[in-house]
Protein backbone atom coordinates (compact mmCIF):
# COMPACT_ATOMS: atom_id res chain seq x y z
CA UNK A 1 0.00 0.00 0.00
CA UNK A 2 3.01 2.27 0.90
CA UNK A 3 4.43 1.19 -2.48
CA UNK A 4 1.35 2.27 -4.47
CA UNK A 5 0.80 5.44 -2.45
CA UNK A 6 4.46 6.71 -3.42
CA UNK A 7 3.79 5.31 -7.12
CA UNK A 8 0.68 7.44 -7.45
CA UNK A 9 2.69 10.49 -5.96
CA UNK A 10 5.20 10.57 -8.65
CA UNK A 11 2.43 9.91 -11.48
CA UNK A 12 0.46 13.09 -10.06
CA UNK A 13 3.66 14.80 -9.81
CA UNK A 14 4.25 14.55 -13.49
CA UNK A 15 0.64 15.40 -14.78
CA UNK A 16 0.39 18.51 -12.37
CA UNK A 17 4.07 19.29 -14.38
CA UNK A 18 2.46 18.62 -17.87
CA UNK A 19 -0.61 20.45 -17.15
CA UNK A 20 1.98 23.49 -15.74
CA UNK A 21 3.52 23.59 -19.44
CA UNK A 22 0.78 23.27 -21.54
CA UNK A 23 -1.56 26.14 -19.81
CA UNK A 24 -1.69 29.87 -20.45
CA UNK A 25 0.00 31.69 -18.05
CA UNK A 26 -1.96 33.22 -15.67
CA UNK A 27 -2.14 37.30 -14.88
CA UNK A 28 0.49 38.39 -12.99
CA UNK A 29 -0.75 41.73 -11.93
CA UNK A 30 -0.74 40.37 -8.27
CA UNK A 31 1.32 38.06 -6.35
CA UNK A 32 -1.11 35.08 -5.03
CA UNK A 33 0.11 34.21 -1.18
CA UNK A 34 -2.22 31.48 0.54
CA UNK A 35 -2.59 31.52 4.28
CA UNK A 36 -2.97 28.18 5.89
CA UNK A 37 -4.52 28.47 9.40
CA UNK A 38 -3.32 25.08 10.68
CA UNK A 39 -6.11 22.73 13.02
CA UNK A 40 -9.33 23.73 13.72
CA UNK A 41 -13.03 22.97 13.94
CA UNK A 42 -13.29 19.59 16.31
CA UNK A 43 -9.16 19.52 15.84
CA UNK A 44 -7.95 21.88 18.44
CA UNK A 45 -4.00 21.09 17.61
CA UNK A 46 -1.45 21.02 20.87
CA UNK A 47 -3.09 22.61 24.08
CA UNK A 48 0.03 23.37 25.91
CA UNK A 49 -0.64 25.34 28.89
CA UNK A 50 -4.81 25.12 27.99
CA UNK A 51 -4.13 27.87 25.12
CA UNK A 52 -5.98 26.28 21.75
CA UNK A 53 -3.14 26.47 18.74
CA UNK A 54 -6.48 26.54 16.70
CA UNK A 55 -7.41 29.89 17.89
CA UNK A 56 -3.39 31.06 18.10
CA UNK A 57 -3.23 30.11 14.49
CA UNK A 58 -5.88 31.53 13.07
CA UNK A 59 -5.72 34.72 14.71
CA UNK A 60 -2.12 35.42 13.36
CA UNK A 61 -3.04 34.32 9.97
CA UNK A 62 -5.70 36.52 9.79
CA UNK A 63 -3.45 39.30 10.99
CA UNK A 64 -1.24 38.22 8.34
CA UNK A 65 -3.60 38.73 5.61
CA UNK A 66 -4.81 41.69 6.80
CA UNK A 67 -1.20 43.63 6.34
CA UNK A 68 -0.56 42.05 2.59
CA UNK A 69 -4.47 42.86 1.42
CA UNK A 70 -2.87 46.93 2.15
CA UNK A 71 -0.15 46.07 -0.78
CA UNK A 72 -1.81 46.30 -4.02
CA UNK A 73 1.32 43.99 -5.37
CA UNK A 74 -0.41 41.13 -3.04
CA UNK A 75 -3.94 38.88 -3.20
CA UNK A 76 -4.34 37.00 -0.46
CA UNK A 77 -6.42 33.57 -0.06
CA UNK A 78 -7.25 31.84 3.09
CA UNK A 79 -7.66 28.31 3.87
CA UNK A 80 -10.22 29.01 6.60
CA UNK A 81 -11.28 32.36 8.44
CA UNK A 82 -13.54 30.10 10.72
CA UNK A 83 -12.92 27.72 13.57
CA UNK A 84 -13.59 25.40 10.87
CA UNK A 85 -12.31 21.65 10.18
CA UNK A 86 -10.40 21.55 6.92
CA UNK A 87 -8.63 18.34 5.23
CA UNK A 88 -4.93 18.70 4.40
CA UNK A 89 -5.22 17.77 0.75
CA UNK A 90 -7.70 20.67 0.87
CA UNK A 91 -5.64 23.18 1.99
CA UNK A 92 -3.54 21.95 -0.62
CA UNK A 93 -5.78 21.84 -3.07
CA UNK A 94 -7.27 25.21 -2.25
CA UNK A 95 -3.84 26.66 -3.22
CA UNK A 96 -3.82 24.76 -6.04
CA UNK A 97 -6.78 26.26 -7.70
CA UNK A 98 -6.11 29.67 -6.99
CA UNK A 99 -2.39 29.05 -8.83
CA UNK A 100 -0.57 30.71 -5.79
CA UNK A 101 3.05 31.89 -5.49
CA UNK A 102 3.48 31.18 -2.21
CA UNK A 103 1.79 28.74 0.09
CA UNK A 104 2.08 29.68 3.85
CA UNK A 105 1.28 27.44 6.84
CA UNK A 106 0.61 28.38 10.33
CA UNK A 107 1.04 26.68 13.34
CA UNK A 108 2.65 26.37 17.16
CA UNK A 109 4.43 23.40 18.44
CA UNK A 110 4.68 21.44 21.32
CA UNK A 111 7.55 19.42 23.68
CA UNK A 112 7.97 17.59 26.74
CA UNK A 113 10.23 20.17 28.42
CA UNK A 114 10.08 23.77 28.19
CA UNK A 115 11.60 24.15 24.73
CA UNK A 116 11.23 27.33 23.34
CA UNK A 117 11.46 29.52 20.13
CA UNK A 118 10.99 29.80 16.05
CA UNK A 119 11.68 27.52 13.55
CA UNK A 120 10.23 27.36 9.93
CA UNK A 121 10.26 23.80 7.59
CA UNK A 122 10.30 23.17 4.06
CA UNK A 123 9.24 19.78 3.07
CA UNK A 124 12.27 17.46 2.64
CA UNK A 125 13.67 14.27 4.86
CA UNK A 126 13.69 13.91 8.34
CA UNK A 127 17.35 15.00 9.56
CA UNK A 128 16.51 13.70 13.07
CA UNK A 129 13.83 11.95 14.77
CA UNK A 130 13.01 15.50 16.37
CA UNK A 131 12.26 17.02 13.26
CA UNK A 132 10.31 13.59 12.32
CA UNK A 133 8.39 14.20 15.57
CA UNK A 134 7.16 17.62 14.53
CA UNK A 135 5.91 16.24 10.90
CA UNK A 136 4.19 13.12 12.75
CA UNK A 137 2.63 15.59 15.16
CA UNK A 138 0.86 17.75 12.52
CA UNK A 139 0.19 14.84 9.77
CA UNK A 140 -1.66 12.96 12.53
CA UNK A 141 -4.60 15.12 11.70
CA UNK A 142 -5.35 13.34 8.20
CA UNK A 143 -6.44 10.02 10.92
CA UNK A 144 -9.29 12.30 12.21
CA UNK A 145 -10.75 12.67 8.82
CA UNK A 146 -13.64 10.10 7.57
CA UNK A 147 -12.03 9.54 3.88
CA UNK A 148 -8.75 9.19 5.50
CA UNK A 149 -7.85 5.85 3.32
CA UNK A 150 -9.03 7.25 0.30
CA UNK A 151 -7.25 10.69 0.06
CA UNK A 152 -4.33 9.27 1.50
CA UNK A 153 -4.07 5.16 0.56
CA UNK A 154 -1.46 3.60 2.49
CA UNK A 155 0.74 6.69 4.16
CA UNK A 156 0.99 6.19 7.79
CA UNK A 157 2.13 9.43 9.43
CA UNK A 158 4.01 7.30 11.86
CA UNK A 159 6.01 5.75 9.05
CA UNK A 160 9.30 7.61 7.65
CA UNK A 161 9.19 4.98 4.57
CA UNK A 162 6.29 6.97 3.56
CA UNK A 163 7.40 10.40 3.92
CA UNK A 164 10.18 9.68 0.55
CA UNK A 165 7.27 9.78 -1.48
CA UNK A 166 6.10 13.35 -0.04
CA UNK A 167 9.87 15.03 -0.93
CA UNK A 168 9.45 14.56 -4.65
CA UNK A 169 6.37 16.53 -5.00
CA UNK A 170 7.80 19.49 -3.48
CA UNK A 171 11.80 19.35 -5.27
CA UNK A 172 11.14 21.76 -7.91
CA UNK A 173 10.47 24.52 -5.49
CA UNK A 174 12.80 23.68 -2.97
CA UNK A 175 15.30 26.28 -3.42
CA UNK A 176 12.76 29.29 -2.69
CA UNK A 177 10.86 27.41 0.40
CA UNK A 178 14.29 27.63 1.57
CA UNK A 179 14.75 31.40 0.73
CA UNK A 180 11.27 32.24 1.82
CA UNK A 181 11.99 30.09 5.15
CA UNK A 182 15.60 31.90 5.78
CA UNK A 183 13.48 35.21 5.41
CA UNK A 184 11.08 33.87 7.86
CA UNK A 185 13.67 33.51 10.60
CA UNK A 186 16.16 36.19 10.40
CA UNK A 187 12.86 38.67 10.65
CA UNK A 188 11.70 36.74 13.78
CA UNK A 189 15.50 36.67 15.09
CA UNK A 190 16.14 40.49 14.22
CA UNK A 191 13.25 42.14 14.89
CA UNK A 192 11.33 40.23 17.96
CA UNK A 193 14.53 38.70 19.28
CA UNK A 194 12.94 35.15 19.21
CA UNK A 195 15.42 32.21 19.29
CA UNK A 196 16.11 30.95 15.86
CA UNK A 197 15.76 27.53 15.93
CA UNK A 198 16.33 27.14 12.46
CA UNK A 199 15.17 26.50 8.83
CA UNK A 200 14.41 22.73 8.62
CA UNK A 201 13.14 19.94 6.80
CA UNK A 202 10.78 17.35 7.45
CA UNK A 203 7.76 15.81 5.43
CA UNK A 204 4.54 17.55 5.97
CA UNK A 205 1.48 16.22 3.89
CA UNK A 206 0.16 19.70 3.71
CA UNK A 207 3.51 20.66 2.34
CA UNK A 208 3.38 17.70 -0.14
CA UNK A 209 0.00 18.95 -1.53
CA UNK A 210 1.15 22.49 -2.75
CA UNK A 211 2.74 22.73 -6.14
CA UNK A 212 4.24 26.42 -5.48
CA UNK A 213 7.11 27.50 -2.97
CA UNK A 214 5.67 26.66 0.60
CA UNK A 215 6.40 26.43 4.60
CA UNK A 216 5.52 25.60 7.62
CA UNK A 217 5.84 28.04 10.48
CA UNK A 218 5.60 26.92 14.15
CA UNK A 219 5.17 30.49 16.08
CA UNK A 220 6.74 28.93 19.30
CA UNK A 221 6.30 26.32 22.23
CA UNK A 222 2.57 26.53 23.73
CA UNK A 223 4.08 24.33 26.00
CA UNK A 224 6.41 26.78 27.10
CA UNK A 225 4.72 29.02 30.34
CA UNK A 226 6.08 32.25 29.20
CA UNK A 227 6.16 31.33 24.74
CA UNK A 228 2.31 30.02 25.05
CA UNK A 229 1.31 33.48 27.37
CA UNK A 230 2.97 35.38 24.34
CA UNK A 231 1.09 33.91 21.40
CA UNK A 232 -2.06 33.63 23.24
CA UNK A 233 -1.58 37.67 23.93
CA UNK A 234 -3.10 39.86 21.27
CA UNK A 235 0.56 41.74 21.56
CA UNK A 236 2.10 38.39 20.76
CA UNK A 237 -0.09 37.47 17.72
CA UNK A 238 0.08 41.25 16.03
CA UNK A 239 3.86 41.22 16.42
CA UNK A 240 4.45 37.67 15.06
CA UNK A 241 1.95 38.41 12.27
CA UNK A 242 3.28 41.56 11.06
CA UNK A 243 7.09 39.93 11.16
CA UNK A 244 5.50 36.84 8.65
CA UNK A 245 3.78 39.35 6.77
CA UNK A 246 7.21 41.75 6.36
CA UNK A 247 9.41 38.69 5.70
CA UNK A 248 6.75 37.43 2.77
CA UNK A 249 7.16 41.39 1.56
CA UNK A 250 10.69 40.62 1.69
CA UNK A 251 10.52 37.60 -0.65
CA UNK A 252 8.61 38.96 -2.99
CA UNK A 253 10.85 42.23 -3.29
CA UNK A 254 13.73 39.91 -3.32
CA UNK A 255 12.67 38.41 -6.60
CA UNK A 256 12.33 41.82 -8.17
CA UNK A 257 15.74 42.34 -7.11
CA UNK A 258 17.39 39.39 -8.38
CA UNK A 259 15.56 40.37 -11.90
CA UNK A 260 15.76 44.19 -11.82
CA UNK A 261 17.60 44.98 -14.68
CA UNK A 262 20.13 48.08 -13.89
CA UNK A 263 19.58 51.42 -15.44
CA UNK A 264 23.22 51.78 -16.20
CA UNK A 265 24.80 50.42 -19.46
CA UNK A 266 27.83 48.11 -18.89
CA UNK A 267 30.49 50.62 -19.71
CA UNK A 268 32.77 49.03 -22.90
CA UNK A 269 36.32 48.70 -21.88
CA UNK A 270 38.97 49.84 -24.66
CA UNK A 271 40.34 47.34 -26.80
CA UNK A 272 43.23 45.96 -25.20
CA UNK A 273 45.27 43.32 -26.77
CA UNK A 274 46.99 40.74 -24.41
CA UNK A 275 48.11 37.80 -24.39
CA UNK A 276 47.10 35.46 -21.52
CA UNK A 277 45.43 36.72 -18.29
CA UNK A 278 45.19 40.15 -17.52
CA UNK A 279 46.06 41.35 -13.97
CA UNK A 280 45.46 44.83 -12.79
CA UNK A 281 47.21 46.25 -9.91
CA UNK A 282 45.61 47.47 -6.95
CA UNK A 283 42.02 46.96 -8.52
CA UNK A 284 39.72 44.74 -7.57
CA UNK A 285 37.20 43.67 -10.12
CA UNK A 286 33.37 42.46 -9.68
CA UNK A 287 30.11 41.23 -11.38
CA UNK A 288 27.09 43.10 -10.32
CA UNK A 289 24.33 40.60 -10.90
CA UNK A 290 21.43 42.61 -9.00
CA UNK A 291 20.31 45.96 -7.30
CA UNK A 292 17.32 46.52 -5.30
CA UNK A 293 15.56 48.13 -2.15
CA UNK A 294 15.85 44.74 -0.20
CA UNK A 295 18.46 42.84 1.82
CA UNK A 296 18.79 39.92 0.84
CA UNK A 297 20.74 37.04 2.95
CA UNK A 298 24.21 36.28 1.19
CA UNK A 299 23.21 32.20 1.03
CA UNK A 300 23.53 30.60 -2.54
CA UNK A 301 19.97 29.43 -2.69
CA UNK A 302 19.22 33.02 -3.23
CA UNK A 303 21.18 33.74 -5.88
CA UNK A 304 20.33 31.15 -7.83
CA UNK A 305 23.35 28.90 -6.66
CA UNK A 306 25.62 31.10 -7.02
CA UNK A 307 28.27 31.70 -4.00
CA UNK A 308 31.34 34.44 -3.05
CA UNK A 309 28.54 36.73 -3.42
CA UNK A 310 28.69 40.13 -1.69
CA UNK A 311 26.47 43.35 -1.48
CA UNK A 312 27.01 47.17 -1.10
CA UNK A 313 24.66 49.46 0.74
CA UNK A 314 23.75 52.91 -0.10
CA UNK A 315 20.87 54.35 1.75
CA UNK A 316 18.03 51.92 1.28
CA UNK A 317 19.40 50.50 -1.85
CA UNK A 318 21.56 47.51 -2.30
CA UNK A 319 24.07 46.25 -5.16
CA UNK A 320 24.86 42.25 -4.93
CA UNK A 321 28.32 41.26 -6.89
CA UNK A 322 29.94 38.00 -7.55
CA UNK A 323 33.41 37.26 -7.37
CA UNK A 324 36.06 39.47 -6.26
CA UNK A 325 39.78 39.28 -8.50
CA UNK A 326 42.31 41.27 -10.21
CA UNK A 327 41.89 39.36 -12.78
CA UNK A 328 40.31 40.89 -15.92
CA UNK A 329 40.05 37.61 -17.82
CA UNK A 330 39.05 35.42 -15.13
CA UNK A 331 36.07 38.44 -13.87
CA UNK A 332 35.10 37.90 -17.51
CA UNK A 333 34.60 34.14 -17.01
CA UNK A 334 32.56 34.90 -14.08
CA UNK A 335 30.45 37.53 -15.77
CA UNK A 336 29.33 34.80 -18.43
CA UNK A 337 28.54 31.84 -15.47
CA UNK A 338 26.32 34.49 -13.74
CA UNK A 339 24.65 34.78 -17.18
CA UNK A 340 24.20 31.49 -17.64
CA UNK A 341 22.88 30.86 -13.76
CA UNK A 342 19.62 33.25 -15.09
CA UNK A 343 21.05 36.70 -14.05
CA UNK A 344 20.85 38.31 -17.94
CA UNK A 345 21.46 41.91 -16.90
CA UNK A 346 25.38 41.49 -15.67
CA UNK A 347 28.37 43.48 -15.78
CA UNK A 348 31.68 43.52 -14.51
CA UNK A 349 32.34 46.61 -12.24
CA UNK A 350 35.45 47.99 -10.53
CA UNK A 351 37.23 49.11 -7.06
CA UNK A 352 39.77 50.40 -5.86
CA UNK A 353 40.52 51.22 -1.80
CA UNK A 354 37.27 50.31 -1.72
CA UNK A 355 35.83 53.06 -3.87
CA UNK A 356 33.78 52.12 -7.16
CA UNK A 357 35.72 53.64 -9.88
CA UNK A 358 35.02 53.65 -14.06
CA UNK A 359 35.85 50.26 -15.54
CA UNK A 360 37.89 52.62 -18.19
CA UNK A 361 39.82 54.23 -15.58
CA UNK A 362 40.72 51.03 -13.77
CA UNK A 363 41.31 49.54 -17.14
CA UNK A 364 44.85 51.36 -17.66
CA UNK A 365 46.25 50.13 -14.37
CA UNK A 366 47.47 46.73 -16.11
CA UNK A 367 50.22 44.79 -14.87
CA UNK A 368 50.60 41.56 -16.84
CA UNK A 369 50.21 38.23 -14.64
CA UNK A 370 53.18 36.17 -16.50
CA UNK A 371 56.43 38.77 -16.02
Amino acid sequence: MKKNWIIRCCLVGILVLLVEHTTVAQDDTKYVVVLDAGHGGHDPGNRGNGYKEKDIALKVVLEVGKILEQDKRFKVVYTRKTDKFIELHERGSIANKAKADLFVSIHCNSHRSQAFGTETFVLGLHANDENFSVAKNENSVILLEDNYQENYEGFDPNSPESIIGLTLMQEEYLDQSLTLASFVQNRFKKNLKKKNRGVKQAGFVVLHQTYMPSVLIELGFLTNKDEGKYLNSTTGQLEMAKSIATSVIDYKESLDAIYYVPKTPEPKPPSVDIEGDAVYKGVVFKVQIAAGSTDIPLEPFNFNGLDKISKMQSGDFYKYFYGSTSNYTMIQELKDFAISKGFTSSFIVAFKNSENIPLSEALKNQTDSNK
